[in-house]
């Protein structure tokens, strides 16, 4: 079973999150928008409450809690109640795909991939966007698991790790971006978006189906 229950139960504190970290919050944006391909279909996987959707202009997302997706209804976001390992949708039918944090917390990481290549068009884009378990804040937050409610039944994974399940799905030509250089209180009004990564803690990894 996806693990949504604490998204359903704890939404407002979720949405709060977002406000009292603007900063990081648009640090991560700017970085997962500078991926984001011109034109074109796409759809969020784990769509959460539409903040990065919304932003973006990307119409479709598909979203396991009740909660949030009626809040990225609201942002204008068409949602459709599903988990990333069965995607509601044919073969070939999306230009690109984004997931933001969305691997942490999938039951499957290969086959959730799988069919995130499935529902692609050769040679279209998939997007992630995540914490990086070896950064700053990834220790920390895996410090700190049992005491986040979101967090606690998440799973972290390193940047090596996570290409290698691309690469396993049948992604290729990875590139990064990165963000969030200190700690979450430290983020600048103009916090950096670099390529790479190894040293934000928050990374966007863009690769080719």
């Amino acid at each position: 079973m996806p693990r949504i229950s604490p998204f359903d139960k704890y939404v407002d504190q979720y949405e709060q999150w977002f406000v009292q970290h603007r900063r990081v919050y648009e640090a991560e944006l700017r970085a997962v928008r500078g991926m984001i391909p011109t034109g074109g279909l796409g759809l969020e996987v784990g769509v959460g409450t539409g903040r990065f959707a919304g932003p973006l202009g990307i119409k479709s997302g598909v979203e396991p809690s009740k909660s949030m997706a009626d809040i990225a209804r609201k942002r204008g976001i068409q949602v459709l109640n599903a988990v990333a390992e069965e995607l509601p949708f044919g073969d070939s039918r999306f230009d690109f795909i984004l997931m933001v944090t969305t691997v942490c917390f999938v039951d499957n990481i290969g086959k959730s991939l799988e069919e995130a290549h499935r529902v692609l068009s050769d040679g279209r884009a998939i997007i992630i966007g995540f914490v990086d378990r070896n950064s700053k804040m990834g220790r920390i937050y895996l410090e700190r698991k049992e005491e986040n409610v979101f967090y606690k039944k998440a799973t972290f994974f390193s940047v090596d790790e996570l290409v290698e399940h691309m690469n396993n799905a049948g992604f290729t030509d990875p590139r990064f971006k990165q963000t969030i250089f200190g700690n979450l209180g430290e983020t600048a009004e103009d916090e950096p978006v670099r390529p790479g990564y190894g040293e934000g803690s928050f990374v966007v990894i863009q690769a080719s189906s």
